[in-house]
């Protein structure tokens, strides 16, 4: 997935603090291309000169992650599965997931 931002450094940071990941890089690409790991899923921090400071329609995407992990903000719990929902620097929704055994089984 490619996230592109005006200020990719800032949502880089942030993604970093936020899901304790490690930084990557793309094989052949120079600075200022930065790679998350979300196990597996990547997602691209690329700088765009023709997009604004802030996104102003956040619903439009919305990044969903299933993790399992230590939660910082308190969840809602949805028939035993976790969500929680943050905006990201740009304004992006950045939706948190922690599924149940059953609603795995589910799908």
């Amino acid at each position: 997935m490619l996230l592109s931002s005006a200020r990719p450094d800032r949502l880089r940071d942030w993604y970093l603090s936020a899901f304790e990941l490690e930084l990557g890089r793309t094989p052949g690409e120079g600075p200022g291309y930065d790679l998350l790991d979300f196990g597996g899923t990547f997602i691209c921090l690329d700088s765009r000169e023709d997009v604004g400071e802030k996104n102003t329609e956040p619903g439009r995407l919305i990044l969903n992650i299933d993790v399992d992990g230590r939660w910082l903000a308190p969840l809602e719990d949805r028939e035993g599965s976790l969500f929680a929902t943050a905006i990201d620097p740009d304004g992006n929704y950045v939706q948190i997931i922690q599924l149940s055994e059953e609603h795995r089984a589910k799908m």
